[in-house]
């Protein structure tokens, strides 16, 4: 079996760096023309120039009048949009619910929940149009079990509910809605948090059964196998790659077994 994209044209959000790079890399090496969008112009830019995608698109996906614009484009540039991975999120400071500042909260729930949504509402309403597409969302495993970044995993749990009631609401007209749960990954946005002491990636490697942490590349590919023809059947669901992390909670629990 191989995952094959020929033909198809897919708009990854948040292409610019880690997981949606990596996803556009992936994606492009099976045969898809790759729209890649992010509200980092230069690192856009960047990704195209190294040919990991076909169209830059400098889009912050808050904005729904730019997002309407970017699938305009990539129907007048590539073609019409069959396959859609929102990968753009941000981070939020690690900080106790009264410490939290409601602009911070505003901002984590805008780009991560909202943005996922209006992407999706505008993608997928067209897939479902011409009946046919694949829409994966890049969630969390901390949307399933929380931590202190209480917007950020409101988001994540928001955007993991979201993929069922679309996958119900887009199935009969063809289209197709999962999601992928990162765990703790190698990715810029960790060595953000690494940098301001919020993590502590040693820590968290060894928190989780397979000893390391989970790898750009790895979720990708799993992003890839739910857009595929290989997952026809599945929707609805999500797929944690997190290196084990979720499974391991129990065990955490006693860590004087044995």
């Amino acid at each position: 079996m191989r995952i094959e994209f020929s033909g198809e044209i897919a708009l990854i959000t948040g292409a610019a760096s880690g997981i949606g790079l990596a996803t556009a890399q992936a994606l492009k090496a099976c045969g898809a023309r790759i729209a890649g969008a992010d509200r980092d112009r230069r690192g856009i830019d960047a990704a195209a120039a190294c040919g990991a995608i076909d169209l830059a698109l400098a889009l912050d996906v808050t904005d729904s009048a730019a997002v309407d614009a970017a699938l305009a484009r990539c129907d007048a540039e590539l073609g019409p949009v069959s396959v859609l991975v929102t990968a753009a999120g941000i981070l939020q400071r690690p900080l106790p619910p009264d410490r939290l500042p409601a602009s911070e909260w505003d901002k984590v729930i805008a780009t991560n929940l909202t943005g996922s949504w209006t992407t999706a509402r505008a993608a997928g309403s067209r897939m479902a149009a011409r009946g046919r597409g694949a829409v994966v969302f890049v969630s969390s495993i901390l949307g399933a079990q929380p931590g202190p970044v209480h917007g950020y995993s409101a988001a994540k749990a928001g955007i993991e509910a979201l993929t069922r009631s679309l996958a119900a609401e887009w199935g009969p007209k063809g289209v197709r809605v999962n999601a992928v749960a990162p765990g703790f990954a190698e990715t810029p946005l960790l060595e953000k948090a690494t940098h301001f002491g919020a993590l502590d990636p040693a820590q968290l490697a060894a928190s989780a059964p397979l000893g390391r942490l989970a790898t750009p590349q790895e979720i990708a590919t799993a992003i890839a196998f739910l857009a595929s023809p290989l997952a026809s059947g599945i929707t609805g669901v999500s797929l944690a790659v997190d290196a084990g992390f979720l499974a391991g909670a129990g065990f955490r629990a006693f860590p004087g077994r044995g």
